[in-house]
């Protein structure tokens, strides 16, 4: 039975919104970076890699998350970063994907931002010329750093325009509400900037007003603490503010305590319209495959909730009308099929 589910979500036509780069990089491609730039980690293989993956919250899983970033350094590795997950996503029925980057992590370790960012937009670039695959990309602003640096990498993105699309807003979030960083974010708004925003994973539902409020954020990052605030459900679901819901990054970082209590389906039965995507998947055990067939066995989804996550997805993404309606159509069409 879930060989056949795995089967149709492979199928099934569906865009990715909420994927950090960075979290894609598995351990085999971490050690043969580190071999390559000549950079020290305290593994020896890519099991013992794995091995550490036992996070106790997003603070432990940040603080390996950081150390593997060390390993990227040209603009060859942030191509090939880049390149492993387009590649993956166009395998899984992906069609359009709006991930996200982190310059800072970067720039703050001397790597220049146009390193970076032109290793990203080339595989980007190869990956629609070559696999079809659709993408955006989204620069996100690390929340517990300073919010002068914030400023500096929207600056230093000025020269690449619509190349990048969008700024969120990621990293630690607890202590660190998003009305801190309001004013990086109205320059961001006055530069044609699409804006999305994390909030309420760990942080409490008025993170997700801030970002709403302060910030202009059109698409709310994870956002399962709106539950505990009925009035924020019911200004989500007025205003159509999609949530970007990764369910087993939630329960490896022990948001939710198991699959099982994953608040996805009642987000959907209270009318919020509802994403699944994969965060950081080379971490938390999963591509986006793996995200809805585990959600769907532990909750028990149809195969029509399924569809409509996927339609979902198009909705919410920042592609035009004509394009989010050939992508739906495809849906149908998919779903007639089998």
């Amino acid at each position: 039975m879930n060989d056949e589910l795995r089967d149709f979500v492979r199928g099934l036509p569906k865009a990715e919104l909420h994927l950090h780069l960075e979290g894609t990089l598995e351990p085999e491609l971490m050690l043969t970076l580190a071999e390559r730039n000549s950079v020290t980690l305290p593994y020896a293989s890519a099991e013992a890699v794995r091995a550490a993956y036992d996070f106790t919250d997003l603070q432990s899983f940040l603080d390996l998350y950081y150390r593997g970033c060390d390993v990227l350094l040209t603009e060859q590795d942030f191509y090939d970063l880049t390149w492993a997950y387009i590649a993956r996503a166009a395998e899984e029925g992906i069609r359009h994907t709006e991930v996200f980057f982190d310059p800072q992590t970067h720039t703050t370790r001397g790597v220049a931002f146009e390193t970076v960012t032109n290793g990203i937009l080339g595989a980007l670039t190869d990956g629609r010329a070559t696999l079809g695959l659709s993408s955006r990309l989204i620069m996100s602003f690390l929340r517990d750093l300073p919010v002068q640096s914030a400023a500096l990498a929207l600056e230093s993105a000025r020269g690449y325009g619509e190349l990048i699309c969008g700024v969120g807003l990621d990293s630690a979030e607890l202590g660190h509400p998003p009305e801190d960083f309001a004013d990086v974010f109205a320059e961001a708004r006055l530069r044609g900037y699409r804006i999305v925003a994390h909030a309420g994973e760990e942080g409490p539902p008025s993170y997700i007003t801030g970002a709403l409020d302060a910030l202009g954020a059109e698409r709310i990052d994870h956002g399962l603490r709106c539950l505990e605030d009925p009035a924020l459900v019911s200004r989500l679901v007025a205003g159509r503010v999609p949530l970007t819901v990764c369910p087993l990054s939630n329960v490896r970082l022990r948001v939710v305590p198991s699959m099982d209590a994953h608040p996805l389906k009642r987000l959907m039965d209270a009318g919020i319209v509802v994403t699944v995507n994969s965060d950081d998947p080379a971490y938390f055990g999963g591509y986006l495959v793996d995200n809805h067939v585990a959600a769907a066995v532990a909750l028990g989804l149809t195969r029509d909730d399924l569809v409509t996550l996927a339609e979902a997805s198009f909705a919410a993404s920042f592609l035009d009308d004509v394009d989010k309606a050939k992508y739906i159509a495809e849906i149908h069409a998919y779903r007639a099929s089998v």
